[in-house]
């Protein structure tokens, strides 16, 4: 232990704790090895880092925000980040362990990426001197002609695709994979080689398609590349929460709506929320833990995960007051005044009402809440029991923490 530190030391010892956090903080692995990155660091070497992203949705999520946080990381670091936009990726998909994805049209790419660079800025910075940039994989996975992608293409052996875990699962199940699906980690590789980089954050789900641009760079450019491959923000189940999961907490939500849907998460997510959703420091966190070990009430350090989550991405007075909301409607059971007032035709699908109006995330989701018994008119005190319930007048409350009033026309 270190007990007596002089000025310069003490510089030192602070710049060293700074980086320790920045390659432990929120992160599963890291290749070829911590102690790569972190010699890197030390030598005061500018490093080249980016995080990508395939636009399959309109809305980047908070599981999404782990990664470009340690972009935010890097870039007060004085390094250069780049945040990926997969434009032509997400025209392929990103191969899953039960079947083939559909492919989406680059109409509906361009449509979902629209308000990409409003949501990431919220993290990373895309002003001043040391300001972050935004590039898209078309610029040069669409110029490829045949020749470049058996090129690139023999890079990879097949035997190095089926290790990844997906493959294998459809290989032990007898399902098909198609040879599109195999081109895919190569062009999410070669997004490292296109750009140069040093380095590349991401989920640990991605961890395969992150290595195989590891070996494009040795084999292509004699570089090496590190990958840092970040922790998942999982609910009580072990799922990811994400689009597919259809659980997920948007960077575009508001501030009510993201308050109430962290109050809602079990009690075993709120030191992982911690870890990877804010900049509380680990410190505090670990205290906060032993606190919950000891058997302080979870619901406090809910209200300030909450808090602290909503903060970043809205500020304090909104937080505040998203706070103030929930504590009138879920503590005192009251219903909040600044409800949502949706006018309806008569004989107006339900579903249809709250999927355009976003009350829900899609036909399925609507579904599953009927299911589970939760939608309910509060002024017939009814809950919905079937998918295809018509609209009528009324309050209704969907789920614990989400409310509209529908007047019929």
């Amino acid at each position: 232990m270190r007990t007596k530190l002089y000025l310069y030391d003490k510089v030192v010892y602070m710049k060293d704790h700074i980086h320790d956090e920045l390659l432990t903080r929120s992160v599963a692995n890291i290749y070829p090895s911590k102690e790569y990155v972190q010699s890197l660091v030390s030598k005061g070497k500018k490093l080249t880092i980016y995080a990508g992203f395939d636009p399959t949705g309109p809305n980047l999520h908070i599981g999404h925000a782990i990664g470009i946080k340690k972009l935010a990381d890097f870039q007060k670091q004085g390094h250069k980040v780049i945040f990926l936009i997969g434009d032509f990726t997400a025209m392929i998909g990103d191969p899953d362990k039960s079947s083939a994805r559909i492919p989406l049209t680059r109409k509906q790419v361009l449509l979902n990426l629209k308000n990409y660079k409003k949501q990431v800025s919220k993290i990373i910075s895309f002003v001043g001197k040391n300001k972050a940039e935004i590039k898209f994989n078309s610029k040069w996975l669409s110029k490829m002609n045949f020749a470049e992608v058996l090129s690139l293409a023999s890079h990879m052996t097949v035997s190095q695709m089926l290790e990844r875990d997906m493959f294998e699962k459809r290989m032990e199940e007898s399902k098909s994979i198609f040879i599109h699906e195999f081109m895919y980690p190569l062009m999410q590789g070669y997004d490292s080689v296109a750009m140069d980089v040093d380095g590349e954050v991401g989920g640990n789900d991605q961890t395969f398609n992150m290595l195989v641009g590891r070996d494009l760079m040795k084999s292509m450019k004699g570089k090496e590349k590190f990958v840092i491959a970040t922790k998942l923000l999982e609910d009580s189940s072990g799922k990811k929460m994400g689009k597919t999961e259809g659980n997920m907490i948007t960077l575009s939500d508001s501030h009510t709506d993201m308050y109430g849907k962290v109050m809602s998460w079990s009690d075993g997510l709120i030191i992982p929320g911690f870890e990877l959703c804010t900049n509380i420091s680990m410190n505090e966190i670990e205290s906060m833990a032993r606190d919950m070990a000891q058997g302080i009430n979870p619901r406090d350090l809910k209200i300030k995960l909450a808090t602290e989550i909503v903060t970043m991405y809205h500020g304090i007075k909104k937080a505040e007051q998203a706070k103030i909301g929930f504590m009138s409607t879920f503590q005192k059971n009251e219903i909040p005044s600044d409800i949502k007032s949706i006018s309806v035709k008569a004989v107006t699908p339900l579903v249809d009402v709250f999927v355009s109006e976003k009350i829900v995330s899609s036909k399925s989701d609507f579904r599953r809440l009927v299911d589970e018994h939760a939608i309910t008119n509060l002024d017939t005190n009814e809950k919905i029991a079937s998918h295809t319930a018509l609209s009528e007048n009324g309050v209704y409350r969907i789920g614990k923490k989400r409310f509209c009033k529908i007047v019929i026309k």
